[in-house]
């Protein structure tokens, strides 16, 4: 049994259009799904990834209109790694967000200042990618590689990665979730001096795929090695634990279905607001509520 990388990382911003004019507009990520929070349906749940809307390449963002700024510090995700094919795609970055070229990634951050890299990287894993029409096919974004965090003791979260999740070790402080369709990678790195702030610009959580019938299997390891997880949550497209690694971080396991598709067409995946069925009662004060957005011209073509 093991967890088929990561699923989903879940992020704060405080403007929703500058989210998606960003990342759908600048990055060529598909939207997805546009929803609510299932915890506070006043605000928005943006998901962004591949054409298909699949696990293994999805940003997804909470928008809480006017947050300050956050700063990632101890026990918090600073950094996101996804994958490209060439060095070739590189350039072509470098080109349109600018950032820090280095041999073999590039180093930028979004507007509100969540720390990007894009990497090239040579795997047998499936490309995940989404179409955009500025974006040439063999330069787009290909899923998620790693994702880096902050910790002043490294150790105390050996035993539940290696024992409970099944991570492997992958020298110093890098350990790899590999199933049998993907892989991700979790980093730690010494924490700064500094306090983090959560606020915009900074990592809710991040989620770990598992095959549908053995996210309870999971759920039970991960008590066993001592973590407090959640009872699973319906969260309708899939099914989450959710807990915190002994370093502060909060994970959740993720179910890999049904996905994105169970409640709309797959042409027309992320146009209008969707809603849980629990939710359905409430759209009229949410259409109200919530700040209309819209996908970038260029996505949309």
């Amino acid at each position: 049994m093991k967890l088929e990388g990561i699923h989903h990382v879940t992020s704060i911003t405080a403007d929703a259009q500058a989210n998606v004019d960003f990342y759908a507009g600048r990055l060529g990520l598909r939207l997805v799904k546009k929803t609510v929070n299932q915890d506070d349906p006043t605000v928005y749940h943006l998901f962004f990834g591949d054409d298909k809307g699949s696990p293994g390449l999805d940003l997804t963002f909470f928008e809480y209109p006017g947050a300050r700024p956050g700063r990632a510090g101890q026990g918090m995700i600073h950094r996101l790694v996804m994958r490209v094919g060439s060095s070739a795609a590189l350039d072509f970055w470098h080109g349109r967000v600018g950032g820090e070229r280095r041999e073999a990634g590039l180093l930028f951050s979004d507007p509100e200042g969540l720390g990007l890299e894009l990497r090239k990287v040579e795997t047998s894993d499936e490309p995940l990618t989404a179409t955009h029409p500025d974006i040439p096919a063999e330069h787009a974004i290909q899923g998620f590689e790693e994702v880096r965090a902050f910790t002043s003791d490294p150790e105390r979260s050996r035993a539940l990665f290696e024992d409970a999740m099944k991570f492997e070790k992958d020298g110093g402080m890098s350990w790899v979730a590999r199933g049998s369709r993907r892989e991700g990678r979790y980093i730690f790195d010494p924490a700064p001096a500094e306090r983090g702030v959560p606020g915009a610009g900074t990592v809710h959580h991040v989620a770990w795929a598992s095959l549908d019938n053995e996210q309870l299997d999971w759920r039970d390891r991960v008590i066993e090695a001592g973590a407090n997880p959640t009872p699973v949550i319906d969260r309708y497209w899939f099914k989450s634990v959710y807990f915190r690694e002994p370093s502060g971080v909060l994970f959740e396991i993720a179910t890999m279905g049904p996905g994105f598709a169970v409640d709309e067409d797959p042409k027309h995946l992320g146009e209008r607001l969707i809603l849980p069925p629990r939710f359905e009662h409430l759209r009229d004060q949410l259409e109200v509520t919530l700040t209309p957005i819209h996908a970038p011209a260029a996505a949309r073509s």
